[in-house]
């Protein structure tokens, strides 16, 4: 739980998430928070992992520097060791097949990533939601996912079990009247950029109106204006006005009398993004509409949540149905967005499989593996780096030892036992029994990660400590000023 300078309060377990608030002052502290920041930019999943392991191999070289051994030794040997563990993760990776029609196994690598997340109640609800929001905006043949088109939201009650995937858009908007219609079948969607009043002069000016008379026409002038506008918008076809800016009342008095529904107030991101799901172009002049640049989607609601005036308008069945929107509902402020950060990261996770469908298997078990395959092979090095390889392959043991002791299990005598039985019975998805199912096979418990967010996990931290090593003097502002 962290408490923000303002007062505000987060709940989270996201490791990158709790760095970045943390508001870490010590110079070697700020590059663990840039370290989980990378890593959740590249791969979206495994922060905390990442800086555990990193502490674990700072913790390991600290005792290597007092034996008397070179840093550069130690980062040489750090170095070597990181490379044998990621090309052992690939080596015992499996690769699994998924398709449109069989999602199961996403789901389960998904529901992985989430156990550990205060969402884990609605596990296969929010696995499911996440697998079809990436499969709905994948691009198969290129093997890429754009995250863009996928639009978090939220709205404070219900609870997390109501969350679900429009397939469309969603935005945090009413009509512009309360009075216009507030359900359209078959939309024709025009999407302005320019606001809905009489043009203005861009220097100062001031008008003087000295009769009534004067006054009158101005305002009869202003009035044509916007019946104008309005014309020109129903001879397109539209019959829906999706607006940037606002109108005053007039205009929307008008709109009204024509029965043209309007929404104002709409922001760049979600107008371009309507754009794209309703195949619309955006008018940023009045003078250019035509029928062509019109959006279209099959139906257009305003809906009401709980006993509040909040009210969301969700426009779905667009031709281009590549956009969505995750909404999620949760009991407060901080649940809503940890469902929001958690279901980013099985998001991620999805989009990285459809990337690289190779896994590796979670609850410690390609750790272990490739601590066992690193000590091997540093029996098989002669040189002082040796010392360093057994190091890292001690660091690789604590994330199972974190999962041991999270899960109230006697951390040693666990990760000693799932040890000797991966040694015993050569399996490398053997692992820690978080869930208590009474097996270790981690092929049976369903518990996946992939296989290039452990490699890049192991890298990074890698590159870290190597670089921390390196470092051999601190100098901080004003240390040398002369007194």
């Amino acid at each position: 739980m962290l408490q923000s300078p303002d007062g505000d309060v987060t709940i989270t377990n996201d490791g990158a998430t709790i760095l970045e608030q943390m508001k870490v002052e010590h110079q070697i502290g700020k590059l663990l928070v840039e370290l989980s920041k990378s890593q959740d930019d590249e791969i979206g999943d495994g922060t905390t992992g990442v800086v555990v392991l990193a502490g674990a191999l700072l913790d390991k070289a600290e005792a290597l520097l007092d034996r008397g051994i070179h840093p550069m030794r130690v980062a040489e040997g750090f170095d070597r060791a990181c490379t044998i563990a990621t090309q052992h993760l690939a080596d015992i990776s499996d690769t699994f097949e998924y398709s449109l029609e069989n999602k199961e196994a996403l789901i389960e690598v998904a529901m992985t990533t989430l156990g550990s997340k205060i969402v884990n109640r609605a596990h296969r609800k929010m696995g499911e939601i996440a697998v079809d929001a990436v499969l709905s905006v994948a691009d198969f043949e290129r093997k890429d996912v754009n995250l863009d088109l996928i639009k978090m939201d939220g709205k404070v009650g219900g609870s997390l079990e109501d969350t679900k995937l429009v397939r469309g858009i969603v935005i945090d908007k009413d009509m512009s009247h309360p009075q216009m219609a507030k359900d359209i079948k078959d939309a024709k969607i025009c999407v302005l950029t320019c606001p809905f009043e009489p043009p203005k002069p861009k220097t100062k000016h001031k008008l003087e109106l000295e009769t009534v008379q004067a006054f009158q026409d101005m305002q009869a002038k202003e009035k044509e204006y916007f019946v104008e506008m309005i014309q020109k918008v129903k001879d397109s076809g539209a019959n829906l006005v999706i607006c940037q800016w606002g109108f005053d009342d007039e205009a929307n008095h008008l709109l009204m009398q024509s029965g043209l529904p309007a929404i104002r107030w709409v922001g760049g991101v979600e107008l371009e993004l309507i754009a794209i799901a309703c195949n619309a172009r955006i008018v940023p002049r009045f003078a250019e509409l035509s029928s062509e640049k019109l959006g279209s989607a099959g139906h257009v609601h305003e809906e009401a949540f709980g006993t509040t005036k909040d009210r969301m308008i969700v426009i779905e069945g667009c031709p281009n149905s590549r956009a969505v929107t995750v909404f999620c509902r949760g009991g407060n402020r901080m649940i809503l967005d940890e469902a929001k950060r958690s279901l980013h990261d099985a998001i991620c996770v999805v989009r990285n499989l459809i990337r690289d469908n190779r896994i590796v298997y979670g609850g410690g078990a390609a750790e272990i593996a490739c601590s066992l395959k690193v000590a091997e092979e540093a029996d098989k090095c002669g040189t002082i780096e040796q010392y360093a390889m057994r190091a890292f392959a001690d660091a690789l043991e604590q994330t199972p030892c974190a999962l041991a002791e999270n899960s109230g299990l006697q951390p040693i005598e666990t990760v000693a036992s799932v040890k000797a039985a991966q040694l015993s019975e050569k399996k490398p998805y053997l692992g820690v029994d978080c869930n208590l199912c009474g097996t270790y096979d981690m092929k049976q418990q369903k518990v996946f990660e992939t296989l290039i967010g452990k490699q890049q996990q192991f890298m990074l931290a890698t590159q870290v400590v190597r670089m921390i090593l390196k470092i051999d003097d601190v100098i901080e502002p004003g240390a040398f000023n002369q007194q």
